[in-house]
């Protein structure tokens, strides 16, 4: 009895052992990880300058969640589509660290001129290689359908074109409100329609196609959600736009817009981030990157802005429309457009567009 009451006392005394031992390793990796943790927060500047084209409210958002995690101020310049030109203009001296948002073509303009510093986040290597530049320089955090849509109270599903060419026929005069080419998306678009003419050899053809549907035109607008007020007000009853900005505003504002599946395709546009060369606070930059393109913030814009993620992990965590849509996609060489864009974009600016549709 004694020996087996000794044995008990050892074995329990073991286990006290053991699981203090556990207890005291757990704590000491606990605190290496903190102390790794504050080692890289103390690594980071004390604030981050964010050029960018996405919304008011998804910057807010991210920059909050950004300064919560790292203890970093972000400061955010929202420049819509004169964004690659303040890059530009600033690459001998830059004032910003990070580049989000805009076209994947943008960004790899900007490449060749040597602008961003190459950089590879955590979450990179899970993305398709359709959605990242292959040394490193860029990668995209949204994928943006371009889509054709209408205003179902102005036009009917019958009278409603099928596909881009369609934009010409007559009887669509005055029946369109388009961004003008100051919108990333808007020059992704009539640079991926462009381009179908020139692959065909007929890029003459393309210019008189684009002077036809400016003929249609109504207005110009130089902010997406003035556009969409006209289109609610039935001023006009056909556009085209993001896809998530269409939803946007058909769930949100109500307005009874239709989306359109072209008979061609639609583009789909990379909506990207970068790193500034010469970045004022780099080790901030690289952190906002690193985070900005994270599954948990794609799956928070999925959810609350309707922005389509392109890292795979998040998809599992969007709504279920953005799951579940399939449409055509318009075969595009954004590597060819970006050579191309702003030689096209400056001939449409001023030899396309009626600049009295274009008030600015």
């Amino acid at each position: 009895m004694k020996l087996k009451k000794l044995i008990s006392i050892l074995l329990i005394g073991g286990m006290v052992f053991s699981l203090a031992s556990c207890s005291n390793t757990e704590k000491k990796k606990n605190n290496q990880s903190t102390i790794k943790e504050q080692e890289v927060k103390n690594e980071l500047e004390d604030k981050v300058v964010i050029y960018s084209t996405h919304g008011e409210a998804m910057l807010e958002l991210v920059a909050s969640e950004f300064e919560k995690e790292t203890g970093v101020k972000v400061e955010f310049i929202n420049l819509k589509g004169e964004l690659a030109d303040r890059v530009r203009a600033e690459k001998e001296n830059p004032q910003s660290d990070v580049m989000f948002g805009g076209a994947s073509s943008l960004f790899m303009d900007l490449k060749k001129e040597d602008a961003f510093e190459p950089f590879e986040p955590t979450w990179g290597p899970k993305l398709d290689s359709l959605f990242k530049d292959s040394e490193n320089y860029w990668f995209g955090t949204i994928k943006t359908p371009v889509m054709m849509f209408y205003n179902k109270d102005v036009i009917s599903t019958e009278d409603a074109p099928k596909d881009w060419a369609d934009l010409v026929d007559e009887k669509y005069e005055n029946q369109f409100v388009f961004r003008n080419a100051l919108s990333s998306s808007a020059r992704a678009m009539y640079s991926a329609l462009l381009q179908q003419y020139e692959k065909k050899g007929a890029l003459e053809e393309g210019w008189e196609y684009m002077k036809a549907v400016d003929r249609n035109t109504k207005q110009y607008y130089g902010s997406g959600s003035l556009m969409m007020q006209a289109l609610g007000r039935k001023e006009a009853g056909i556009s085209f736009a993001p896809l998530s900005n269409i939803i946007d505003n058909k769930v949100k504002n109500n307005i009874p817009l239709e989306v359109i599946d072209a008979e061609s395709g639609s583009p789909v546009i990379t909506d990207a981030i970068a790193v500034i060369k010469n970045a004022p606070h780099p080790e901030a930059a690289k952190a906002f990157v690193e985070f900005a393109g994270s599954e948990k913030i794609q799956s928070m814009f999925a959810n609350e802005f309707n922005r389509m993620p392109t890292h795979p992990d998040a998809i599992a965590n969007s709504p279920e429309w953005m799951k579940d849509i399939t449409f055509k996609v318009m075969n595009v060489d954004w590597a060819d457009i970006a050579a191309k864009q702003s030689q096209w974009m400056q001939k449409w600016d001023t030899e396309v567009k009626n600049t009295e549709k274009d008030p600015k």
